[in-house]
């Protein structure tokens, strides 16, 4: 029987909802999209006004609703920005002690090593999100994804560690119970992206997820199929929207629509320098004119800051490290005419490509499109986490019951006997 997921994506300047049915053959097909504005309910990705959020949350959902005849019990929603942090660490056990024959490598081996790995000590304020295995290390020989049945003396794990601010995990839930909605998963939101735009090949040869949102922007670095590096930089979309606002002296929310119908952050896309944009009238300031190229002018240098800041962050956390993938661009400030361009220069390459949601029925034209990346993720992560533990269940029931061992006062009477 099909089943709904709905993927809630809690952002600076929208509350984005994508839901989906899961078909009996477990395929994903999107159904219908909603956004509503979240002005003043978050700041730089963090929740500030409880009541304001889960009224979006409930309105967004209310809408996805009505749009298909579906109700929703539940959702599943990401979390990003400042509060997330994280490490790679290392594990080892031993599979055979000295003296004793090797013997193959078992899934609790493998539960074992990991759990090694994951034995840091996590601050009282910071929640456990992920621990995500990078590759298996047998007997001093790397790169093995999958170690079980594999002969050896010891075991090691990397595994790249995600936490997240407890307050801030706590407030996402309380909102969305608040709107009367069962919390399936808070997962990171760029480990979700990575699912949604990113094929095999670019996460085996290392790429680089930056979703660029209203408040901050976020980046996954994403090699050999795992998570190597995740950070945030406090700084989005909305900075580039107040710069025009400062600049011309206009309100934030004429500011940012000029910006979506108008702007460019790349001088050679614009075709026409002489090109006019209408800046609106308001109070008693009368209508005014100004080119693309000007407003070409303000936005370059906050986006080319956006994308130097990404770059030098992940240049200081990997040093050397060669990537050979792509450049992938998700969110609402990826959609701006010119940030792929942008995004070439300043990392001084050209695979560099914005972030379309993989084709999965439904109505694609609302669904494929980078702001939706995040929103869509969370229901094909959510949906691979499914299978995932129904896997892991189904070996734990079929495998054999172990053979009690026998009571000394039995093995006393055989061996009088």
């Amino acid at each position: 029987m099909s089943s709904i997921v709905v993927g809630l994506d809690i952002g600076t300047c929208f509350v984005r909802a994508v839901i989906g049915i899961i078909n009996d053959d477990r395929t994903v097909e999107i159904v219908d999209v909603a956004k509503k504005p979240s002005s003043g309910c978050l700041r730089n990705g963090t929740i500030v006004n409880i009541e304001s959020t889960k009224q979006c949350i409930r309105d967004v959902i209310d809408e996805v609703e009505q749009n298909t005849g579906l109700e929703v019990q539940s959702c599943v929603t990401g979390i990003g920005g400042v509060q997330i942090e994280s490490i790679n660490s290392r594990g080892q056990v031993a599979i055979s002690s000295y003296g004793k024959s090797e013997r193959a490598i078992t899934e609790d081996d493998v539960k074992r090593v990991i759990d090694c790995a994951n034995s840091i000590k996590v601050p009282l304020d910071r929640k456990l999100l992920h621990v995500i295995p990078q590759q298996y290390i047998v007997d001093g020989t790397d790169g093995f994804k999958n170690p079980v049945n594999n002969i050896a003396i010891r075991l090691e794990a990397d595994v790249h560690i995600i936490t997240a601010s407890r307050t801030a995990v706590q407030n996402i839930t309380t909102c969305v119970d608040q709107a009367n909605y069962q919390l399936d998963e808070v997962m990171l939101k760029t480990l979700a992206c990575t699912e949604a735009v990113m094929i095999e090949d670019e996460k085996k040869l290392g790429s680089i997820l930056i979703d660029i949102g209203g408040g901050t922007t976020d980046v996954v670095v994403v090699l050999n199929d795992a998570p190597i590096c995740t950070c945030s930089i406090p700084i989005g979309g909305n900075l580039v929207t107040n710069d025009i606002a400062i600049v011309k002296g206009i309100p934030n929310s004429t500011a940012e629509k000029i910006k979506i119908e108008s702007g460019c952050c790349w001088l050679p896309l614009v075709e026409n320098e002489n090109e006019e944009v209408l800046i609106p009238g308001f109070g008693s300031r009368s209508t005014e004119l100004t080119t693309k190229v000007e407003l070409c002018q303000i936005i370059y240098p906050r986006m080319e800051e956006i994308f130097t800041m990404v770059r030098d962050e992940i240049a200081r956390r990997l040093s050397s490290m060669q990537l050979s993938g792509s450049i992938v661009l998700t969110g609402g400030g990826a959609q701006l005419n010119g940030a792929v361009e942008m995004a070439q220069s300043v990392f001084n390459t050209s695979s560099v490509r914005l972030g379309y949601p993989q084709k999965m029925g439904g109505m694609e034209d609302k669904y494929r499109l980078p702001e939706y990346a995040t929103a869509v993720g969370l229901i094909l992560a959510h949906e691979h986490h499914a299978q995932v533990e129904k896997r892991h269940t189904k070996k734990r029931e079929a495998s054999p019951p172990k053979p009690q061992g026998e009571s000394t006062f039995k093995k006393f009477m055989k061996k009088f006997f």
